[in-house]
């Protein structure tokens, strides 16, 4: 049989059948009127017990920001400085201002009376200036025509304010004085003239529009053996020709070749003899 039951369980004890004794029963028995009536005091509700497991919370992280530091790492930003403070800016030392009246050395080529040591006429009166040609420590060298034929030459200008010492001043003389001592060498270029005036001295000389040898080894890329043969006898012929007349050029080196024109079987002179110098048979220095 079921254990259901319904209503309340009477039982007689055997003293006493006429009166009946009331038990609590069970969850499924209905409570007597002296037990609720024992219950004055509301009673707590039990709480229901959840069998389901609760419900995931997502909890939202919020947007940490780096430190500044790192911030400032991450975008390549140098950091902020502070303003100087009136007592920093006066803490600072100020930089001594330059007197106006303060006059700066004068250079030995701007003291000399003259660096070629005779009197010249004015360029100006019989050539004429032209664009800039190349640049050098000491001058810079132009296009220039003469006046009366038309003729294209090259002007080697040189400022007399870049002369600072007496050897920079001698070794100018000493430049145009090898040039016209080797006038006539086929490889070598041939001075026409030279002037002085109150800024700098001008050397007026032959024009080699070809270029440089340097220039042209680099657009070549690579010389046929038979080529550069060809070449290197001509500087050997330079070297022979100006140690036969006591002169050493001393600063040999492709971008002091020229060739007088474009074309392929151009001639090729040697130029730059700012550190020329004449030597003696014999002895080991100039």
């Amino acid at each position: 049989m079921g254990n259901n039951c319904v209503g309340t369980r009477t039982f007689f004890s055997k003293d006493e059948s006429s009166s009946r004794a009331t038990f609590p029963s069970p969850s499924c028995w209905s409570r007597s009127k002296k037990d609720s009536a024992h219950k004055t005091s509301p009673t707590k509700p039990k709480e229901s017990v959840q069998n389901n497991p609760p419900p995931v919370m997502k909890i939202e992280k919020e947007d940490v920001k780096p430190p500044p530091q790192q911030h400032q790492q991450q975008h390549h930003q140098k950091p902020r400085q502070k303003p100087q403070t009136n007592e920093a800016v006066a803490a600072t030392p100020a930089k001594p201002k330059r007197p106006h009246n303060m006059k700066r050395l004068a250079s030995a080529g701007l003291k000399a009376d003259s660096v070629l040591q005779r009197k010249t006429v004015s360029l100006k009166e019989f050539y004429t200036l032209g664009p800039k040609l190349g640049q050098g420590q000491f001058g810079t060298t132009f296009l220039c025509v003469e006046k009366s034929t038309g003729k294209e030459y090259a002007c080697k200008s040189i400022m007399k304010r870049k002369l600072l010492t007496e050897e920079d001043v001698e070794d100018v003389r000493r430049e145009i004085q090898i040039m016209h001592h080797l006038a006539g060498s086929s490889n070598v270029i041939s001075i026409k003239e030279a002037s002085e005036d109150a800024v700098a001295v001008h050397v007026v000389m032959e024009l080699c529009a070809g270029g440089e040898l340097f220039d042209r080894i680099v657009e070549r890329g690579h010389y046929t053996e038979r080529k550069a043969a060809k070449l290197a006898r001509t500087i050997v012929g330079v070297i022979q020709s100006c140690h036969s007349l006591g002169v050493m050029h001393r600063d040999l080196k492709p971008e002091n070749f020229l060739f007088v024109n474009q074309q392929e079987e151009s001639p090729l002179k040697a130029i730059d003899f700012g550190l020329s110098c004449f030597f003696k048979p014999g002895l080991s220095k100039c």
